[in-house]
């Protein structure tokens, strides 16, 4: 056959080819149309309102429900959104949200929701219980299957949340969080999240506890836990702490570690002692709940401080007969703290002015009760007024000074120390030592006197006698000036 003849025997099945694709398109298009006209009818229905609440309920383990939806076009908006759970979310409210859905994920079989926004969130947590999903959590769940060919997952998008609300209890108390932001942006794999939180306050369970105002948090959420990789916030009028760890939702575990630095001694100490103690306090901190409940350590330390106004300096300064004591600069002032159980615990406590006076020791405070062991270490020629302080009492050691190990039981209003006793009892041994010798020279003196004025020397043993009394009253206002504060 000729190049001519197989031209027009191919050419005239042009025709027939390309209406073909005609209608192939044609049927397509109409195909799409239809699916297209189908998928948005089943997302205006009560099934997919319905699908939707049980996702959200599957992915925060409670049971929930959007209120009715308001639909233009993919753009949906609801009032609400509330659910109820049995697991450590207790409650979730949300309102007025809003999402676009999309459909560039049908071929994974899932609904895509774009650019949701939620004005306010409040989320009631309980970290006491564990997280066990309730028989309604597992019902909604069994139900939340699509038929057919019908996505049956859902993939969120970027999300931001205008106000986030958050009341917690915890075993150490109610925690409250409320007036911040929130932005999430998802990660590749599959329900990771990253996210930013801005603005906002946290209230601790404890009274004693500051108020703490986010500046920024960054974060991700992935496989149930939320991992806090930044955490700049601010406490009392001017510090600032820097933080980082994680919460797993999983066990209801928690670990946070960071520093706190820029706070003055007077916004974290008593009114008392805030007119006394001068600098900048500065600290680690770690605080978890591994073992059940809230635990907290770290390393506390005051910067450029001052001692002044105490009665223990003005105590020292009259019996050493000098002014460095009334107002003290102190060159170290440092301790190690745990809190557990109610109670505390303080290691290596140092306060010290280098060549003066120096504190050191470990003591522990639950309730009121104080349990402590100090060594305390004054400079030669503090209590030199006091007989026996300084050789029998206080004995020479490092840096110069002279050592007493002193022992504080009682409570914080009303402490009890073992110093006054050793030196009270060091003072009287020293008065017996001097006044029989004393005694034999009155003795020896009034055997040429006495004729003359027995009454005289009579009161000169007294006099004698009266100055080894005040010197013992010395010693014990000496130690109570030092302690009692």
């Amino acid at each position: 056959m000729s190049r001519r003849a197989k031209r027009k025997r191919g050419g005239a099945k042009e025709p027939w080819f390309g209406k073909f694709l005609a209608f192939f398109g044609v049927f397509l298009l109409l195909a799409l149309t239809l699916g297209y006209a189908g998928l948005r009818a089943y997302l205006h229905s009560e099934g997919f309102r319905k699908f939707l609440s049980a996702e959200v309920s599957k992915a925060a383990k409670v049971a929930g429900t959007f209120s009715s939806f308001r639909w233009d076009g993919l753009a949906v908006e609801t009032e609400r959104f509330e659910a109820a759970g049995e697991g450590m979310i207790v409650s979730v409210g949300a309102d007025q949200i809003g999402t676009e859905v999309g459909f560039g994920a049908l071929a994974a079989g899932a609904w895509e929701l774009k650019q949701t926004r939620v004005s306010r969130v409040e989320l009631g947590l309980d970290f006491t219980r564990k997280e066990e999903p309730s028989p309604e959590v597992a019902q909604i769940a069994k139900k939340r299957k699509q038929a057919g060919w019908l996505p049956s997952e859902v993939q969120l998008q970027s999300v931001s949340i205008g106000e986030l609300a958050i009341r917690a209890k915890t075993s150490e108390g109610e925690v409250a969080a409320r007036g911040m932001k929130v932005r999430l942006e998802p990660l590749s794999a599959k329900g990771a999240y990253e996210g930013e939180i801005t603005g906002g306050t946290i209230n601790p369970a404890k009274a004693w506890l500051p108020e703490v105002r986010l500046e920024k948090v960054r974060g991700s959420f992935r496989d149930g836990s939320v991992f806090i990789t930044s955490a700049d916030l601010k406490a009392w009028d001017s510090g600032r702490i820097d933080a980082f760890g994680e919460w797993d939702s999983k066990t209801g575990t928690y670990a946070f570690e960071g520093d706190l630095d820029g706070v003055k001694c007077d916004e974290v100490l008593s009114e008392n002692w805030a007119r006394r103690l001068t600098g900048d306090v500065s600290s680690t901190f770690s605080v978890n709940n591994i073992s059940g409940k809230m635990a907290m350590n770290g390393e506390l330390t005051v910067r450029n401080s001052t001692l002044t106004a105490l009665p223990m300096l003005d105590v020292l300064a009259a019996y050493a007969d000098t002014r460095r004591f009334r107002i003290i600069q102190l060159s170290d002032a440092r301790t190690k703290w745990r809190y557990s159980d109610g109670g505390y615990v303080f290691t290596d406590f140092v306060m010290a002015s280098e060549g003066l006076i120096r504190l050191e020791g470990d003591f522990s405070i639950k309730g009121k009760a104080i349990d402590g062991r100090f060594r305390l270490g004054l400079v030669p020629g503090t209590l030199s007024s006091i007989p026996g302080a300084e050789t029998d009492v206080f004995l020479p050691g490092e840096r110069g000074l002279l050592w007493a190990p002193i022992r504080i039981t009682g409570t914080l209003d009303d402490p009890k120390e073992d110093l006054t006793d050793r030196l009270v009892l060091a003072a009287g041994m020293r008065m017996f030592d001097v006044i029989p010798e004393s005694g034999e020279k009155v003795l020896k003196f009034t055997k040429s006197m006495l004729g003359e004025n027995p009454t005289g020397v009579i009161d000169k043993g007294l006099k004698v006698i009266d100055e080894g009394e005040k010197v013992i009253e010395g010693a014990e206002d000496v130690i109570k000036g030092l302690l009692g504060n």
